[in-house]
């Protein structure tokens, strides 16, 4: 559910916890279509059946798509009325923690550490936990840096 806060309001958001996005199944195709535009087949990801042999049991996503699903999930639980441009400003510290099986379900929870002032706008540092359906550690610990300005 996305919470949505007016460009006035949000200097003093450093410590909001949003919440959990909805779950995503991460599917084959989906993997696959990451391999394609990152050129990365590696066989652990894009052979099912080599996959099954292999250390996982099964095909697992890239550590970068299971990232990627960063920006797709912060737009779902976050939303500044009265801004002109949305910028994906950067990382700070990213941990690819436990693989994602494909076929397995991830979300997001995200938590605005910081608040800063930037020229024409605000920065938010977002620290984001992509957790698994069922699993004992995150798939992904980052911290996310977006600007917003007016």
């Amino acid at each position: 559910m996305t919470t949505t806060y007016a460009y006035d309001d949000v200097a003093g958001l450093a410590g909001t916890d949003l919440g959990d996005t909805d779950w995503l199944e991460v599917t084959q195709d989906r993997v696959n279509l990451f391999a394609d535009a990152t050129d990365d087949h590696q066989w652990i990801h894009v052979d099912p059946e080599r996959a099954a042999e292999g250390p996982f049991g099964g095909p697992i996503a890239h550590g970068f798509l299971s990232l990627s699903l960063t920006v797709k999930f912060w737009s779902e639980l976050f939303d500044v009325t009265g801004v002109t441009t949305r910028v994906n400003y950067g990382l700070d510290k990213v941990r690819f923690v436990s693989p994602v099986k494909v076929g397995a379900r991830v979300r997001m929870n995200a938590v605005i550490a910081e608040v800063t002032e930037v020229p024409g706008g605000y920065q938010f540092a977002v620290d984001q936990t992509i957790e698994i359906e069922g699993g004992t550690k995150p798939a992904v610990v980052a911290r996310g840096i977006y600007r917003f300005y007016a």
